[in-house]
């Protein structure tokens, strides 16, 4: 009986973390919507990557 009780703790406390955690991203999200909504320019969609096509390869070369 101990055991089912410790189980029956350990499982509440990973439900309340993982809705910390849902609540977190959420929180996250519209965050970053809102930015975007103020964006100058009113930005929509996210901006493209600066790095695109520059760099490192993503594959070594061969031999």
């Amino acid at each position: 009986m101990f055991a089912y009780a410790i189980h029956e703790i350990r499982s509440a406390e990973l439900r309340r973390q993982a809705a910390d955690a849902r609540l977190v991203r959420e929180a996250v999200r519209s965050r970053r919507a809102a930015r975007r909504a103020e964006a100058p320019g009113g930005a929509a969609e996210p901006a493209e990557s600066h790095t695109a096509g520059r760099g490192r390869s993503r594959f070594p070369r061969t031999a």
